[in-house]
């Protein structure tokens, strides 16, 4: 809430208590005492009056709102579900009190404590960055000084810079590490501002440490971009470069970070790459985390065999081969990976696959037509497309699921399909995106 209607609040009540009880009226809704000149709505929450049959004006309608209401933690005003934030004093709502999806905002990292978000509208404003010369910005992310090269499009850590807070060894050891790896799906035209706003609220709820994310367009990195939850996380690609390519891959880093850097495959006729991060995990050993989305089939006219699996393979070897000389390294995306047509992921000594480690016998097709209702009109199609691979000496897995199966409540689109001949059109559910997400969580030894 801006310091012009906090004021403005204060102003109305304190004139408000000067007035007599016989000269004003209490708003039913949000219990403000209105003055007796405002005869039609509450100056704070514009409900209509509510006055009892006794009153001298019957001509005024009374209010009657069935809709459900939250009591704000901070100023007890009744607001609606529509709203995640008080209309009044801008506190959040907690999150153990939203129904569903539609009543999500983008309102922040909310604490487990329900009530953690009262009062915190009124902090003072805290700096978070610091223009530096030769248009490097420092930006400190999780108490991490790194500084944005424009020109180079990642950010990389200074070493001039103090390291301090959670890039730091005497910083508070975490107990537990949460790395997500998504395709967030590039198409543009289905519903694309509420599956990212989704997507947002899987971050939000599961607050991943670090993140992977495949098929980021201009638009999409732009929506996240925006978002309160990016505020958290330093960015391996930047503005300039985000706009400037068609769909990449990206990575975010709540850690202190060393460095990001990337090496495009030298056979990709698709403009693939391996995205790589060092990251400082405090009281721990440094971590290496890194991303591909790896040659993509293309079976289709006027060839039905484009099914770029060599090349596929050899990417695969050169990242991994990339990737080998660190003794903790998480490798996690879009692998496109077919068992039958490619064979078995070509891994190095020591490297495991996280998914066939930690569920043995389960199939985990994270691209599945029969599992995703949103791609029920597709073509059958179940693939264990995603992968999270890794090679650990400091630390140990401890489990994984998969994110973005539930539909968006509320939400569907229309899609033509030829049924015995015959085209119809079928409603279907929206998800976040037509693959699943992949999440992490790793402890130390």
């Amino acid at each position: 809430m801006s310091t012009i209607r906090f004021l403005r609040i204060l102003t109305i009540r304190a004139m408000s208590s000067s007035s007599s009880s016989s000269s004003s009226w209490s708003c039913n809704k949000c219990t403000f005492l209105n003055s007796a000149s405002q005869k039609l709505n509450c100056m704070i929450c514009l409900a209509p009056v509510s006055l009892p049959s006794s009153s001298p004006s019957p001509s005024l309608s009374i209010s009657t709102n069935d809709e459900a209401k939250w009591a704000c933690k901070a100023c007890t005003f009744l607001n609606t579900y529509k709203n995640s934030i008080c209309d009044v004093c801008g506190t959040r709502l907690p999150t153990s009190s939203l129904l569903g999806f539609d009543d999500l905002t983008d309102s922040g990292l909310e604490s487990n404590n329900p009530a953690s978000s009262v009062g915190s509208v009124f902090f003072p404003l805290r700096r978070c960055c610091k223009r530096k010369a030769m248009d490097d910005e420092v930006v400190e992310v999780d108490g991490a000084s790194v500084v944005c090269s424009e020109s180079q499009g990642v950010m990389k850590k200074n070493k001039e810079i103090e390291t301090k807070g959670v890039a730091s060894d005497s910083g508070t050891p975490l107990t537990c590490l949460k790395i997500l790896s998504y395709n967030v799906w590039f198409r543009e035209d289905l519903e694309l501002n509420l599956r990212m706003r989704a997507i947002g609220h899987l971050i939000q709820l599961h607050s991943p440490h670090l993140i992977c994310f495949q098929e980021v367009t201009p638009e999409i990195y732009d929506i996240f971009r925006k978002s309160n939850w990016w505020k958290a996380y330093s960015c391996s690609v930047s503005v300039d470069v985000a706009v400037s390519r068609g769909y990449y891959c990206m990575l975010l880093s709540k850690l202190g970070v060393k460095s990001f850097s990337s090496k495009s495959f030298g056979n990709s006729i698709m403009g693939r790459e391996l995205s790589i991060a060092e990251v400082e995990v405090p009281g721990r050993k440094p971590l290496v985390f890194a991303t591909s989305h790896l040659e993509s089939p293309c079976p289709g006219p006027p060839k039905w065999d484009q099914m770029f699996s060599r090349e596929r393979v050899e990417q695969a070897k050169e990242a991994i081969e990339i990737l080998r000389p660190n003794t903790n390294v998480i490798f996690g995306g879009d692998m496109n990976w077919d068992d039958k047509l490619d064979g078995k992921f070509p891994l190095a000594d020591k490297w495991v696959d996280v998914w066939e480690v930690l569920k043995p016998g389960d199939l985990g097709f994270t691209y599945d037509t029969k599992a995703n209702p949103m791609l029920s009109g597709n073509r059958a199609l179940q693939k264990r497309l995603d992968r999270i691979l890794c090679r650990l000496d400091d630390y140990k897995l401890g489990g994984i699921e998969m994110v973005g199966k539930e539909a968006i409540p509320g939400l569907s689109y229309e899609k033509e399909k030829k049924v015995r001949g015959e085209i119809k059109k079928l409603e279907l559910p929206v998800l976040p995106s037509d693959h699943f997400g992949l999440l992490l969580t790793l402890s130390p030894k």
